[in-house]
């Protein structure tokens, strides 16, 4: 498990972002993962969207899972979150900054293991609903 921050300033330590993404792939039941965390600015964030899903706006994480098809073998995934984004979102919504970056962590990693949203209605998804169980178990 990697954990990078590419320039950014976060209020978590790689040790507590390795813990969460782990902890999130053992409760999915992944045996066997090599995932890395990025931290990266709005910027590049920005960037990453509109190259890889078309999108010109801000986001908050991305993530790519990797996986051959007809071949089990570990699961890879690149997971990358824009901590000045997490910040305004944890601002907008009333929570602290750990608690953000602590569900862009789960959420990304949810993704990786194969979980999907709807783009529209996406706090209404199952995917929603395990990504919070998850928080709340992870920020007590």
């Amino acid at each position: 498990m990697g954990v990078s921050f590419a320039g950014v300033r976060v209020s978590l330590s790689r040790a507590r972002v390795r813990s969460i993404a782990q902890r999130v792939l053992r409760g999915e039941r992944v045996t066997h993962a090599l995932v890395s965390v990025t931290f990266v600015s709005r910027r590049a964030i920005r960037a990453m969207n509109a190259k890889h899903l078309k999108r010109q706006r801000d986001t908050d994480v991305i993530a790519f899972g990797y996986q051959q098809p007809g071949r089990p073998s570990a699961l890879v995934g690149d997971i990358y979150i824009a901590a000045d984004v997490a910040r305004q979102s944890a601002r907008e919504n009333g929570v602290g900054v750990r608690e953000e970056l602590t569900r862009l962590v789960v959420h990304g990693t949810l993704h990786v293991a194969g979980h999907d949203h709807p783009e529209r209605d996406r706090d209404r998804s199952a995917m929603w609903k395990r990504q919070e169980q998850l928080v709340r178990r992870l920020v007590r």
